[in-house]
């Protein structure tokens, strides 16, 4: 089945803690404090593989959790840091942040890779907070959260060449007339309901990637009929083979129709290079109208073809133009590898919201405070209170209102207020 837009819900790894621990060995009467550092956590990374076509088989898993870095040891051990989760995509790949629909990355090449989801930092351990003030810290960091998010992926299948036109003009037919696909071919509007993608072998040093695209009607912009839903996939290739049917009632109608449709989807697709080739010349009647039509479409500026897809008659002219056309054809225009998703607000930013039950707190930077917070430790407690104080969260409690016994909530952990 061709699968070619998806959800899927991606989660970094969490931070490994970083601990709070004292050397004791033999002979040393006061050791110091040696709580190692936790690991980092995995990113989850999108990688374009080659072999893939499809994003059917995200259907069977939408769901990637990367690992957990480990938890810092004694005599200043760090903690192993989790491996990056790396997610599979076909080339043609587009990621889109599912809630805000933003756009972060065009996955093409292959190898491409797109970090979407950075793993929390390891926490520190207690070695770090030493002073000379405070020779034995009870404090140390948490591991810090990872990172979650839904994606929609949408996929553009990546082509040389786009074969175009009405229902049951024989484009499904030409594919299989030059590449070893196999689609599905039949007499009846419709037969290809996915788009196939084929390649070519012309000679030892010239192959073309063709991509048959299912038929389109009137009103295909608006989703009419099969719809929008194979119109982008046009919008990678390069080049297009217009194909006509030869025993349509109007032939050239069906080809302003077809013109109208792609120019009202997507301006672009009516400047892209266009070969016009008439279909099912092994038909007599057909025959008779070729000369007619052929001088119509000179008049427009083509240069038109005509072939017999069932027969393999002429084609060979045709991958040769496209060939010819290929060597002065822009390239499709992507947005390329996009940079690690960060919020573009103040991260130091917070809000503070009377409830019936008390006050809470939302902030990134705050909520991760907290989440890193040892609330067993006193010293991890004081270190906490002091970076509320230097946000202005405290200031902000007290104007909003805030009293002797109220409690706070900051990512989901519950504080008792104390002046």
């Amino acid at each position: 089945m061709f699968i070619d837009e998806i959800s899927i819900y991606v989660q970094s790894g969490k931070g490994g803690d970083g601990m709070v621990h004292f050397l004791r060995q033999k002979f040393i009467a006061r050791g110091g404090p040696d709580g190692g550092d936790g690991g980092r956590g995995g990113d989850v990374i999108l990688q374009v593989n080659p072999k893939l076509n499809t994003l059917a088989h995200f259907q069977q898993n939408a769901r990637f959790i990367a690992k957990d870095g480990r938890n810092g040891g004694p005599t200043n051990m760090t903690g192993r840091s989790a491996e990056h989760l790396i997610i599979p995509v076909p080339p043609g790949t587009m990621v889109y942040d599912a809630a805000t629909d933003e756009l972060l990355g065009d996955l093409v090449e292959p190898g491409q890779q797109l970090t979407i989801c950075k793993g929390g930092r390891g926490g520190r351990g207690n070695q770090h907070f030493a002073s000379s003030r405070n020779q034995a810290p009870r404090t140390a960091e948490r591991g810090e959260p990872g990172q979650e998010r839904s994606l929609r992926m949408e996929l553009k299948l990546i082509a040389d060449v786009g074969i175009v036109g009405v229902p049951n003009a024989g484009k499904s037919s030409l594919l299989a007339a030059v590449t070893n696909a196999k689609p599905k071919i039949a007499n009846y509007p419709f037969t290809t309901l996915e788009p196939n993608l084929g390649v070519a072998l012309l000679d030892h040093l010239n192959s073309l990637v063709l991509a048959d695209i299912p038929g389109l009607v009137e009103g295909a912009h608006m989703g009419v009929g099969l719809g929008d839903a194979f119109l982008r996939h046009i919008q990678r290739t390069r080049v297009l083979i217009h194909l006509l049917d030869g025993m349509s009632e109007d032939p050239l109608a069906d080809f302003s129709q077809i013109n109208s449709e792609l120019a009202l989807f997507d301006a672009g697709l009516a400047k892209k290079p266009q070969i016009v080739v008439l279909n099912k010349m092994d038909q007599p009647e057909v025959q008779e109208r070729w000369p007619k039509i052929q001088k119509e479409l000179k008049k427009h500026g083509y240069e038109p073809f005509a072939i017999s897809a069932l027969a393999r008659t002429d084609v060979n002219p045709v991958l040769w133009k496209a060939v010819e056309l290929l060597q002065t054809a822009p390239e499709p225009t992507v947005v390329g590898e996009l940079p690690v998703y960060r919020p573009e607000e103040d991260p130091r930013t917070f809000t503070v919201e009377k409830t019936d039950s008390g006050y809470v707190v939302r902030g990134r930077a705050i909520e991760r405070a907290a989440a890193m917070t040892y609330w067993e430790h006193d010293g991890s407690v004081r270190r906490f209170q002091r970076l509320m104080e230097t946000l202005g969260v405290e200031e902000a409690l007290r104007k909003a209102g805030v009293e002797e016994g109220d409690t706070v909530t900051i990512a989901g952990f519950e504080l008792d207020w104390q002046d």
